[in-house]
């Protein structure tokens, strides 16, 4: 029979599991931070020029041509609902009943889809930061139980032979710690960010759907 899997290569394989969690983890911030940062540009950009319009073909337009922000992309489905509502109303099921709260539906469905792209990733920091520390305590309890064994294999206990091998081994819970508080800190600085991201966007379909209520009252 093979011999056992030697505690060593656990040991390694344990800050070889936590360097990818790090890697992993300012990716995604590094990313996440841009994406935000675009993200809040692009909205600013389009809602700038989104109240200086007079009428639904130039907010069409301007939807069209601004498609990079989650405001645009919001106002440019409103849009796409409010044609197709004005060709097919009372023709195909999908737009029959109240056409306000059917265009407050499509615009809801729209925002859920806006908010899942914010928080893709976000769960991954969640979870590097809460498993990174237990990651690390094992690779130390592994390194201690090895130290511990190689101590009584040699029959020394002096301080200077227990405290190098144990000190080592402490190092793999540094580390976990040391991965895990900026994924953590990422997680909740991102989290805020998606909570302003969805009141303002919220605010903005209120907004849309009272510059659409004359249309559809005209429509009916």
């Amino acid at each position: 029979m093979s011999s056992a899997i030697s505690p060593n290569f656990i040991i390694d394989l344990t800050l070889y599991v936590l360097l990818a969690f790090s890697v992993a983890t300012w990716t995604l911030i590094f990313y996440k931070i841009w994406q935000f940062y675009n993200n809040h540009r692009c909205n600013e950009r389009f809602e700038s020029a989104f109240w200086q319009l007079s009428n639904l073909k130039q907010i069409n337009r301007l939807a069209l041509d601004e498609t990079e922000g989650s405001q645009a992309r919001l106002a440019h489905e409103g849009i796409a609902w409010l044609n197709e509502h004005q060709q097919s109303a009372g023709i195909i099921i999908k737009h029959c009943g109240n056409a306000t709260e059917l265009l407050e539906q499509t615009l809801k469905v729209k925002l859920q889809q806006e908010q899942q792209s914010m928080e893709s990733g976000v769960t991954i920091l969640a979870s590097i930061g809460s498993t990174a520390p237990f990651v690390g305590l094992f690779g130390t309890v592994l390194g201690i139980m090895n130290a511990m064994h190689n101590i009584a294999t040699s029959g020394s206990t002096s301080l200077d032979v227990v405290a190098g091998p144990i000190g080592d081994a402490l190092v793999a819970t540094a580390i976990g710690i040391a991965v895990a508080v900026p994924a953590v800190l990422a997680y909740n600085f991102l989290l805020r960010r998606i909570k302003t991201q969805r009141m303002q966007l919220e605010n903005f379909v209120i907004s849309f759907l009272i510059m659409a209520e004359p249309i559809l009252n005209q429509k009916d």
